[in-house]
């Protein structure tokens, strides 16, 4: 006899859900009341991020919030917070641009205690959800383009900034699933004709934010790896290292500032 879990994952494998099982174990455990598992499965079958339905994701081993509309983080970007965490100590800063619903900060901050996390985003809704991730850890998050919320005070002595800012290629955004495409907002994945248009302004407002010393890491796509490498050191930075992991196809720049912008 069928189960009632191995029924649910043949519904969502006849809908195109790779990780079936996986999905029909984690929906069934999502609530108790038939009528709402219905409607989750229903919704999922017609390509809702399993995410946003289950209201989180596992995410470098941190639960992040998340919810309909929101961008869901995924799990390559992990590899900024391994890069990240290795250049923190207690009680650094660490500013998280671009910040979605706050993953790359809850993350460091759950793995490095005692660290002060900031976080920016331009989408209120990303910022609500960012907000319910960071707060409890002691974390702040602003809404506003890049570092222009910020307060003063954090300028020269932040230790590492973190950013999984949009880099599809607009002309590319086409071919991304559906999941992504119907149900995140466009904001979070178009990086302009080339997909650095907004990382290029994230590595030139780093500076003033950073300490000297200090770090920028960020997410790419692997052909956009050059041209990043190259606006780093235009931006003032040293010590450009592309950081990669075959099995989560994921591609990381950090470098090193030299001096404070303006010193």
């Amino acid at each position: 006899m069928t189960s009632p879990e191995e029924a649910l994952a043949a519904r969502l494998r006849a809908a195109g859900c790779v990780f079936a099982e996986e999905e029909a174990a984690l929906l069934l455990d999502a609530t108790d009341d038939p009528a709402v598992l219905e409607d989750l499965v229903a919704r999922r079958a017609a390509g809702e991020p399993l995410e946003q339905l289950l209201g989180w994701v596992d995410f470098a081993g941190t639960r992040v919030l998340v919810g309909p509309g929101v961008f869901v983080p995924r799990q390559r970007t992990a590899l900024v917070v391994d890069v990240a965490t290795t250049l923190l100590g207690k009680g650094d800063v660490v500013v998280d641009l671009c910040c979605g619903a706050g993953a790359l900060g809850a993350a460091v901050a759950a793995r490095v205690p005692g660290v002060e996390v900031h976080a920016v985003d331009v989408e209120p809704p990303a910022v609500a959800w960012a907000r319910r991730n960071l707060e409890p850890l002691g974390g702040r998050a602003y809404v506003g383009d890049l570092d222009a919320p910020l307060p003063d005070s954090l300028r020269g002595r932040v230790a590492v900034v973190v950013a999984n800012a949009p880099y599809v290629p607009t002309g590319r955004i086409r071919d991304m699933p559906a999941e992504s495409r119907d149900h995140e907002p466009r904001v979070t994945v178009d990086g302009g004709a080339d997909g650095l248009a907004v990382l290029r302004r994230v590595v030139a407002r780093s500076p003033y934010l950073l300490r000297p010393g200090g770090h920028l890491v960020v997410e790419a796509g692997r052909d956009q790896v050059p041209a990043l490498v190259e606006a780093f050191g235009e931006a003032g930075f040293d010590s450009v290292e592309h950081h990669e992991d075959d099995e989560r196809g994921a591609h990381t720049i950090a470098g090193r500032l030299l001096s404070a912008a303006g010193s």
